[in-house]
């Protein structure tokens, strides 16, 4: 049976027992499963290929943001996309202190010769079975959802810590005049951010706090060395700027 998800070795990596393994695209997507002897190396997925974070692969990773992070600096890549990638990295990066260890990463990355390592590429010799496509779309699946049924052409992956920040000044800002979906509204017409659906959660990326919570806009802090702040206007009240037709 054909489908969009396949493996790229003939036989998965045999393990002892089965313990969680953390898939990781170059684009730093990633997703964990616990049943890794159901894969192979690398997994292809919606023309996405995937591999099994490993010290050597973890190392490439970190050499890679730090090359996003000099185009960064040099204009060559905006600070928005750069702050996704390092939200991305930033999980990727837990997982792998909290399972593969410090020190055998720290020995990956002194050793790393990154221009002899080869990155996952999506390769097609063979199909993953049906109830194995299902596996993989289920553990694909964004762990955060709102709302959680309705036709939308995008949804933008926000990690639980954004989650989390929201949950805290929820209430207040509910109180305020706040909606559910300017808060937690990841789903939209439009691929992120364009469009008007993408609620607060989905702008805080990386290291953002929530600063002042108001009826009219809420106050997102970037605590970098510039400590820059911008406002999330609330979409469902009016605006100081916004002049209503018959009213003075």
């Amino acid at each position: 049976m054909k489908t969009d998800a396949i493996q790229t070795d003939a036989k998965p990596i045999q393990e002892a027992e089965d313990v969680p393994a953390l898939f990781v695209a170059t684009n730093l997507e990633s997703w964990e499963t616990d049943k890794p002897k159901l894969y192979a190396r690398d997994v292809t997925y919606d023309t996405l290929c995937f591999r099994r974070l490993d010290p050597d692969y973890y190392a490439w990773l970190r050499y890679k943001m730090s090359l996003a992070k000099k185009a960064t600096l040099a204009g060559h890549l905006s600070l928005a996309a750069f702050n996704d990638l390092k939200a991305r990295f930033v999980r990727v990066h837990d997982w792998a202190m909290e399972h593969l260890g410090k020190d055998v990463l720290q020995e990956a990355v002194n050793n790393l010769e990154a221009h002899n390592y080869v990155p996952p590429v999506p390769w097609k010799p063979g199909d993953l079975d049906k109830q194995e496509v299902e596996t993989v779309k289920e553990e694909l699946k964004p762990e955060h959802l709102f709302p959680a049924n309705g036709e939308f052409g995008f949804t933008h992956r926000v990690p639980p810590e954004a989650v989390a920040k929201v949950d805290a000044i929820c209430d207040q800002a509910i109180s305020l005049g706040w909606s559910e979906s300017g808060l937690y509204q990841n789903r939209g017409r439009f691929k992120f951010p364009c469009g008007q659906d993408y609620g607060l959660v989905c702008f805080l990326e990386g290291d953002k706090l929530i600063g002042e919570v108001a009826r009219q806009s809420i106050e997102i802090i970037n605590p970098g060395p510039h400590g820059s702040s911008l406002r999330f206007n609330n979409p469902h009240v009016d605006q100081p700027w916004i002049k209503r037709l018959g009213k003075e």
